[in-house]
């Protein structure tokens, strides 16, 4: 990480601009009665448009400026051209810097592979959406796509390997209606419109044998499956594991109304090199297939992330909610403030929220008692509406 350490003097005075740099405040941290914890200071920065932080912090005898983590923009050279300039403005002798002689990684882009922030805020189409949750190798998913052109197939992965082969695959294979995706299956759903996919294919899962709440499979995703479904489109699971099996057949089976298929070693058109080697194991390949029923009722994802109130921060600071808020299906943790130098109720309040598997860290900026989300609004999954609901009640008390 860009990093400058630099003899201790005054900070810099903001808000200062040099060329395209702006620093628009600096915020130090609010420890309340806890007086043996060292102050930090948040610097907020302005570069080619894009609003981030930069950490001060001690440093021995000295100070170190960094780029803030939860705040972090590519590409780096925005946040190592304003580190250069801090310390530049402010006149401060360098002890140590790398920013001059860190190389950056060139992230090279790939026209299928997509951001979340892309299904929320771009993705259309006219096209049956077919999705494949982990999809491995690819090879499944490669022989769907390239027999069914007229589909818009969307594969989901978290092992960043096997996406790299999936995309390189696309390219030699010349396969356009593929996006893929690294993101959790759990959460993604909810950023597809009611009615819209034929088919979900869920292909040898990790089993979770010691962990089942970290299988794919539960009630909430089954619900959520039924509601991207078209009339007639199929949930379909295919695994090897007999007690996958039977926990994802208890699920389905508890439902009010269904339509549920099982085979047992059915041979499909393609297979992984992992199935052909359970296959010649002895070991039973089990199917479960549920269709949906019925129409779904249609969702909208343009939630206002508002605020419709003003906070006294100095009174607020008196009161603060340390302890996580944890619910069934969301939690709340503010973790820490800052009060922004020579403003009056005005600071940072870091915050982590949302799902318990995918939750998200941002900051609150309160500016003269208006609070906004600092760098946008968090995605809107349920769990952030949940979660952000419950923070306008704990900052309104």
């Amino acid at each position: 990480m860009p990093h400058i350490v630099f003899k201790r003097d005054k900070l810099l005075k903001t808000p200062i601009k040099q060329e395209k740099i702006e620093f628009l405040f600096t915020a130090i941290s609010y420890h309340g009665e806890e007086q043996n914890r060292k102050l930090e200071y948040k610097v907020a920065v302005k570069n080619e448009d894009k609003e981030f932080l930069l950490t001060i912090k001690d440093k021995d005898k000295d100070l170190l400026i960094k780029s803030d983590k939860t705040t972090r923009i590519s590409p780096v050279t925005l946040i190592k051209d304003a580190l250069n300039s801090y310390v530049s403005i402010n006149n401060a002798e360098t002890i140590f810097s790398n920013t001059n002689n860190l190389k950056q990684k060139k992230e090279q882009e790939h026209k299928y592979l997509k951001d979340i922030n892309y299904f929320v805020d771009e993705f259309k189409t006219s096209n049956e959406i077919q999705i494949e949750i982990g999809f491995g190798s690819g090879r499944h998913l490669l022989y769907q796509a390239k027999n069914n052109p007229n589909i818009q197939f969307i594969g989901l992965e978290i092992h960043y390997p096997s996406i790299e082969q999936l995309l390189r695959q696309l390219e030699l294979q010349n396969i356009t209606n593929v996006l893929v995706v690294n993101y959790d299956a759990r959460l993604f759903m909810e950023f597809i419109e009611s009615n819209q996919v034929g088919k979900i294919f869920v292909h040898f899962p990790v089993p979770w044998d010691k962990k089942p709440h970290r299988r794919i499979y539960s009630n909430e995703f089954i619900y959520e499956a039924l509601r991207v479904l078209k009339v007639g489109g199929t949930l379909e699971l295919r695994t090897d594991s007999r007690k996958y099996f039977d926990f994802s057949l208890e699920l389905l089976t508890n439902l009010n109304k269904a339509n549920i298929s099982i085979d047992i070693n059915k041979d499909l058109e393609v297979s992984s090199k992992y199935e052909d080697r359970w296959k010649k194991q002895g070991k039973n390949i089990y199917d479960v297939i549920l269709t949906s029923q019925k129409e779904d009722k249609k969702i909208d994802l343009n939630y206002d992330f508002s605020f419709e109130f003003d906070i006294s921060f100095d009174r607020f600071l008196n009161n603060i909610p340390f302890k996580a808020i944890i619910l069934k299906s969301f939690f709340v943790h503010i973790e820490e403030f800052y009060t922004i130098i020579d403003e009056l109720n005005s600071g940072l309040i870091k915050v982590t929220m949302g799902n318990f598997d995918r939750p998200v860290t941002k900051y609150l900026l309160i500016k003269d008692g208006k609070i906004s989300y600092y760098q946008g609004d968090p995605l809107p999954t349920s769990s952030n509406i949940q979660a952000h609901k419950k923070l306008k009640e704990i900052l309104s008390r």
